[in-house]
């Protein structure tokens, strides 16, 4: 979904995300997805999460016979007296679908009519939203500057605009969509204002409930020098690479600093730049035969060479931490965070039901069997 649609779908439906997202505390600092190989490149930083849109109809069954979309009567729905017209359900239905990629023709009857429906929730919650913000006042200066934060997403003017005009949109439409994100997001903060306080003895007793999320495995740092092996490579090939593994494990042992090696010998991608430093990790993030290599060093002992399925590897652990649990005093502060957003998420929860709750809402679409 490109940003304009993001911005210019349901911003009542963004809210709550674009507010607080989710994220739990990194209880342990040295947890990470399993088992990268000992011959991956340090991993790039991720641009931020855009804000969640609202999702798309579900994928079809492969098995599910194809249909015509629902007739839908017009309007679909009326929210205190306001019309939501069916060209508007369908605009909002349709980038929803070709945001997730889905053909809509692929979807069944119910398909299409289960994501009609929850559109048409997203789109009846904007209009409450909406009409409880209007009162709240945006400066030009503001609305400007969040354009500017999404002509950053783009490399040039040009692309942005270009941008702009395939998601069917105009300069006047996103500045007023972009107005009215703003004015929900001050008209929500100041009504959740002071119901996220979060004390020290609120993120203890997370802590202490929650102490299996705060255990660290044991970990040691340790630094490689690869010399890559290719599945279809010659039994001579495989041969030279252990050759030549063997007499860097020598200059290593003769005292040879060991990241200048792997600057010099290494064929791990991005080995110049490294030194050939993995960092630290746990035992569950390396192959078999280097992580029990690693594992059964001592700090500043040099292994080698260990064949794995990347080639043939001399190591060096130059640090050990035993298995614990992450002090209190370490991540105090992030479960607060956490706690905080989530108490903020529950709030705007809250809020956004009560409006829907006080409501007069008349929908024409046929009720979920």
């Amino acid at each position: 979904m490109t940003p304009f649609q993001r911005t210019l779908l349901c911003p009542a439906a963004l809210l709550a995300v674009v507010l607080f997202p989710s994220c739990k505390p990194a209880a342990a600092p040295q947890e990470s997805p399993a088992k990268p190989s000992p011959s991956a490149t340090p991993a790039a930083t991720t641009a931020p999460a855009a804000p969640a849109a609202p999702a798309a109809p579900a994928a079809a069954d492969a098995n599910a016979p194809a249909s015509a979309a629902p007739e839908l009567k017009d309007p679909v729905a009326t929210v205190n007296g306001e019309q939501i017209t069916k060209a508007q359900l369908d605009e909002a239905f349709r980038a929803a679908v070709e945001a997730s990629g889905v053909k809509a023709d692929d979807l069944s009857a119910d398909q299409k009519l289960n994501g009609y429906r929850q559109i048409l929730d997203e789109l009846i919650m904007d209009k409450l939203v909406a009409k409880a913000a209007a009162g709240e006042v945006v400066s030009d200066e503001e609305v400007n500057a969040e354009i500017a934060k999404l002509k950053k997403q783009f490399p040039t003017e040009d692309a942005f605009q270009a941008q702009l005009k395939e998601a069917g949109q105009t300069p006047e439409k996103l500045t007023t969509a972009l107005r009215t994100m703003l004015q929900q997001q001050r008209w929500m903060q100041s009504q959740i204002k002071d119901t996220d306080s979060v004390g020290d003895a609120d993120a203890q007793k997370f802590y202490e409930s929650n102490t299996e999320e705060f255990k660290n495995p044991e970990t040691v740092k340790a630094s490689h020098i690869l010399f890559m092996v290719n599945k279809d490579d010659s039994d001579e090939v495989v041969k030279q690479k252990e050759a030549a593994a063997k007499a860097a494990l020598a200059r290593a042992k003769k005292g040879e600093d060991f990241n200048n090696l792997a600057k010099e010998l290494s064929e791990e991608p991005g080995a110049k730049e490294s030194g050939g430093d993995l960092g630290f990790f746990s035992k569950d993030r390396m192959v078999p035969e280097f992580a029990e290599a690693a594992f059964s060093q001592k700090p500043g002992e040099i292994a080698g060479p260990v064949k794995t399925q990347f080639g043939w590897h001399v190591i060096k652990v130059t640090e050990k931490k035993p298995a614990g649990t992450v002090p209190f005093e370490e991540v105090k502060d992030q479960i607060a965070a956490y706690l905080k957003s989530t108490k903020q998420r529950e709030a705007v929860q809250g809020i956004l039901k009560n409006l829907k709750d006080s409501a007069k809402i008349d929908s024409t679409l046929p009720p979920a069997n």
